[in-house]
């Protein structure tokens, strides 16, 4: 394009200033805890109101790449993301990247239309726990166990005690109280668009996105750009809206210091690596 041409176009957006899409990126493990690596509703509320907040917004594009975690995050996350939708009447876009599984997918359907590439992990609609127990280990190595608890019910589930049927059973009981809130909600979010017997879909499968698009789970295939230059026009801006950082938390890579930070690291890189390798990723 010749000088003249780029200031005609620029003169012509002065005039016409073109439309807004903020794209909120949701990435990693939805975790409470893990405030620098993964996400909460702590670490992520005020990047979500400065996406609402932009001039001349006409949408609000989520990109989720999370392989889930905390379903109680996940509820606080979506739940602010559709009251903000809802005040501002704008509406919310949603883009699986490699996956949207179990709270990735849970955080998706804040969104009133959903996309994803034609490899993508969609799904995983269920409830997980998982753990370890140790009371072998700790019968070989001599090592007495030491646990006073006012209630006969605070040790549920403790690694170091031999598991008991009650206890597996109670955890059995919340599980499925989770599971039918995720259900409940996908059937609100995804009504009239989900194309097989519901319970065919709520047993924790996962699928690419193009099986995805044909159980009704997404709306199309389609990436941030492409999808969003077709429904607001070829000059519209997406204006990423990142996550701030603290000083502190940009120089050290997540926060903190000592001994205590390498360990956590170590062990926050352990468990988010076992969510992603669920998906072979």
């Amino acid at each position: 394009m010749s000088w003249s041409g780029r200031l005609a176009k620029r003169l012509r957006q002065w005039r016409s200033p073109p439309p807004t899409v903020a794209v909120l990126r949701l990435s990693g493990p939805i975790m409470a805890t893990r405030p620098f690596r993964g996400m909460s509703l702590e670490s992520m509320a005020e990047t979500i109101e400065r996406a609402f907040e932009l001039p001349r917004l006409k949408a609000v594009a989520l990109v989720v790449n999370s392989p889930g975690g905390s379903a109680v995050q996940a509820a606080l996350i979506h739940k602010r993301i559709r009251d903000l939708a809802q005040e501002k009447k704008v509406p919310v876009f949603a883009f699986a990247e490699d996956v949207a599984a179990s709270g990735g997918y849970w955080l998706m359907t804040a969104a009133d239309e959903l996309y994803a590439n034609e490899a993508s992990i969609v799904g995983s609609i269920g409830v997980i726990y998982a753990g370890f127990g140790f009371p072998e280990l700790m019968r070989w190595v001599g090592v007495e166990r030491r646990l006073y608890t006012s209630g006969v019910k605070k040790s549920m589930l403790d690694p170091y005690r031999p598991e008991r049927r009650e206890d597996v059973e109670r955890l059995q009981q919340i599980q499925v109280e989770i599971h039918e809130r995720f259900k409940d909600l996908v059937s609100e979010r995804r009504a009239g668009k989900l194309v097989q017997p519901h319970e065919a879909l709520f047993d924790g499968s996962v699928w690419t996105g193009s099986e995805a698009v044909a159980l009704g789970l997404i709306d199309g295939i389609g990436d941030v750009r492409g999808v969003m230059r077709a429904r607001f026009g070829e000059d519209v801006r997406l204006r990423p809206v990142a996550r701030e950082r603290s000083w502190l938390s940009r120089r050290l890579g997540i926060g903190g210091s000592g001994d205590q930070l390498w360990l956590s690291q170590a062990v926050d890189a352990l468990e988010e690596r076992a969510l992603w390798a669920r998906f072979g990723l």
